[in-house]
């Protein structure tokens, strides 16, 4: 015990250390204009500066570019970071569910001017020397803002999704960057749209996909280059901060709280303090290898039908409608799905396995939610629930348990069968998002999606191994799949 104390204590100030010093010698400000959250970040000298507006794309925010943020304002420019119309900390609903709607797009050029607003009124920038930098959504977004606005002096579009924000007519000064692990779509148009004018170029950055390119050094080597040439500037580009210091102060804090599960389900399962399994568990008693995937084979085929049939019925249920892109649908999914398997689990024998039921083992939901929330917020992107996510956050989480209760009811706690039937869950809300039944940023999110569904997966085989009820491991489990969802999909 003392050495798992130990190894907490390392990771908590290792992951604190470095978040806490990621750029800690420059100066932060959060503000809020015309309805707008920003986060501002100055560089330590002092004088007049270039400025720059940086855009989060779809489901990102503010502190999902605060890398960007870190390596600008160390390279000398005061930066502003926004959250979008839904995005992050910001209330105002998106007019629709993909941010493809004239409305939407009038709404984030909306937002893009009132950042530059407040950039531009700032004592230490120069308005006159001004640039924008966009991911995904947010590069599309700053594209064509700057394409109408040729005040701009430079713009960078990382993983650019559509060509149709720009043309040779304009933006000027546009670097285009994509990731070599990217769909192929992605560096098509980051290609296409360089080669329209002789003012333009692309980078295509080895080894990262969608979200990893934002914690590639090379892409903010590149960034910083390219606009320190757009105002004639000559520096160093080789002393910027690690971009991927915040995400690996988020990845030691959330192996902190994994670790520290453990000990913390033996104490609320047993008063004596014994780690050891309860007897009675089948999870916790080893059966032939043969048998066990003889049985999650089964299982495997009984869970393709349940979430065929869940993402079909999931189209049409009423809470497609609800506030919060792309979530109804999962909602319905998810739920549909979890009474289909605990439906089929009703019609097998009787689980033999010796449930704890003690009121405090529900104190491992709160530490779920702290697991999940604390280390996503301080390092990583907005993880806190603002205006109408908290009510979505519990139908979020009802729909999840209802999958995970099921599951583990099926299962019989059985891991090599659980992970069988999330890995269906997950193939088959692709194959939905690839036939139309949802929206195609689905395939985007997977490997968020998958991390997540394998870090329930541990936490079920903890509790599962100290025979806890499956509704306490469903409804701690769930809750981790379901928070980053309802903190991170826009309002609308």
């Amino acid at each position: 015990m003392k050495r798992t104390l130990l190894l907490l204590l390392v990771l908590v100030t290792g992951g604190g250390w470095l978040i806490a010093g990621a750029a800690h010698d420059l100066r932060r400000e959060h503000v809020t204009s015309a309805g707008v959250p920003l986060d501002v970040v100055h560089p330590a000298t002092t004088g007049r500066h270039p400025g720059v507006v940086v855009a989060h794309g779809f489901s990102g925010s503010a502190k999902l570019m605060a890398p960007f943020g870190d390596t600008l304002a160390a390279s000398g420019y005061v930066v502003v970071l926004l959250d979008f119309t839904g995005h992050g900390a910001n209330t105002t609903p998106l007019p629709d569910q993909a941010a493809g709607t004239d409305a939407s797009t009038r709404a984030l050029q909306h937002d893009l001017g009132v950042a530059l607003a407040h950039l531009r009124s700032l004592p230490d920038v120069d308005p006159a020397q001004v640039a924008l930098v966009g991911h995904s959504m947010g590069a599309g977004a700053v594209t064509r803002y700057a394409a109408a606005h040729p005040d701009v002096t430079a713009t960078v579009a990382i993983s650019l999704p559509d060509d149709a924000v720009a043309s040779p007519e304009g933006p000027a000064r546009l670097l285009t960057i994509a990731g070599a692990l990217e769909f192929s779509g992605f560096r098509w148009v980051a290609s296409t749209v360089a080669a329209q004018r002789g003012d333009r170029a692309v980078r295509i950055v080895p080894g990262v996909e969608h979200i990893s390119i934002l914690y590639a050094p090379e892409a903010h080597r590149e960034t910083v280059t390219w606009l320190d040439s757009s105002f004639d500037r000559h520096r160093d580009t080789a002393s910027i901060p690690f971009p991927a210091r915040r995400l690996a102060g988020t990845v030691l804090l959330v192996l902190a709280f994994l670790i520290g599960f453990y000990p913390l389900v033996a104490l609320l399962a047993d008063p004596a303090n014994d780690p050891r399994p309860r007897l009675g568990n089948p999870a916790a008693e080893p059966r032939p290898m043969k048998a066990r995937i003889a049985t999650t084979a089964r299982l495997t085929a009984v869970a393709a039908v349940a979430a065929v049939i869940g993402a079909v019925i999931a189209r049409f249920l009423p809470t497609t409608r609800l506030p919060l892109a792309i979530a109804g649908y999962v909602i319905g999914y998810a739920a549909v799905t979890g009474v289909l398997l605990y439906a089929y689990a009703r019609t097998r024998p009787a689980s033999t396995k010796t449930a704890i039921s003690r009121p405090r083992l529900l104190l491992a939901v709160p530490y779920a939610v702290l697991a999940i929330s604390v280390p996503v917020h301080v390092g990583m992107t907005h993880a806190w629930p603002v205006g109408n996510r908290w009510w979505l956050l519990l139908i979020l989480w009802l729909a999840f348990a209802l999958l995970a209760y099921g599951g583990e009811r099926v299962a019989g706690g059985d891991a090599l069968s659980l992970l069988a039937i999330a890995a269906v869950f997950v193939i088959v809300l692709a194959a939905a998002a690839v036939t139309g039944l949802t929206h195609g940023f689905v395939i985007l999110a997977l490997f968020p999606l998958i991390g997540l569904m394998l870090w329930q997966a541990v936490w079920s085989a903890i509790l599962n191994r100290f025979a806890v009820s499956a509704w306490v491991i469903a409804l701690t489990g769930s809750i981790v799949v379901a928070w980053p969802l309802a903190v991170a999909l826009p309002l609308i």
